[in-house]
């Protein structure tokens, strides 16, 4: 089973999870449009097979005291979480929102390259999708 892990943005992170290996097969940082090709991609060669999971800033519930600019980074980042889910209802292809309290964000490349194994060089939005769905059981 393929899981595919999507934190949403400008910088789109990918990680592709091959949960009979149980090691990560793919991991970058692309522009939504070559992310969104990804998971078609992956989709099209594993059918019945693939499963995504995106961290979902619509099902954010605290803000904190952010400034006018971070409250429209967050706007945008919601916008692209409904195109995601638009775009996976549309083609089919399984989905999962997860709430960003529920994914283990922010891990240094050292502490990530520790935990997956994975030690080739990784962007945060990729370590942050990677870990939506490295150990999980589909």
């Amino acid at each position: 089973m393929k899981l595919i892990g999507i934190d949403t943005g400008t910088h789109t992170g990918v990680a592709i999870y091959e949960t009979i290996s149980k090691r990560i097969e793919r991991l970058e940082t692309l522009p939504i449009h070559k992310a969104m090709a990804l998971v078609l991609a992956t989709a099209l060669e594993n059918p019945n097979d693939t499963h995504v999971y995106f961290e979902d800033a619509r099902l954010r519930k605290w803000f904190g005291c952010s400034g006018r600019e971070q409250l429209q980074g967050a706007g945008s980042v919601k916008r692209d979480c409904a195109i995601w889910e638009d775009y996976l209802t549309d083609y089919k292809i399984p989905f999962t929102p997860i709430a960003p309290k529920n994914n283990a964000t922010k891990l240094t490349a050292d502490y990530f390259a520790k935990v997956t194994g994975w030690t080739a060089r990784s962007s945060g939005h990729a370590r942050d999708a990677a870990m939506l769905v490295f150990g999980r059981r589909y």
